[in-house]
């Protein structure tokens, strides 16, 4: 596959950077969110698990374990996955846990709950 991925095949590279590591850094994002963990958690696990995936490639393909290049494309993709479900995670949470502050826009997006009527009506006792 070029310098990038000299000495591993397309499929390889599928299999364990995209599906395996991509299943991976999906359910990391979730988690961090899940346990409302700040996004740039999301960073230094994903840079965690480039070393990781790296390493299989390694150990099940016999590819070279520290190319620089395949080594960053790995875990800019990680962080890529990770970060998508981080969002959509915490664009869930926040419709979820507190609804009555704000409505989902989308799958990534959420906003401030429009008042009805902007005005706050006080019922006046005696």
């Amino acid at each position: 596959m070029g310098e990038l991925y000299a000495s591993e095949s397309w499929s390889e590279v599928l299999f364990i950077t995209a599906i395996l590591g991509g299943g991976a850094a999906w359910r990391a994002g979730r988690a961090i969110a899940g346990t409302w963990r700040p996004a740039w958690h999301v960073v230094g696990y994903m840079v965690l698990l480039g070393a990781a995936i790296r390493f299989v490639h390694f150990a099940l393909f016999d590819a070279e374990l520290l190319s620089p290049l395949s080594y960053l494309a790995d875990t800019l993709y990680v962080i890529l996955v990770g970060s998508l479900a981080w969002r959509i995670t915490r664009a869930g949470q926040m419709a979820r846990q507190y609804p009555w502050l704000y409505e989902r826009t989308g799958p990534l997006t959420w906003r401030e709950r429009p008042q009805a009527g902007s005005e706050h009506h006080h019922a006046k006792i005696g």
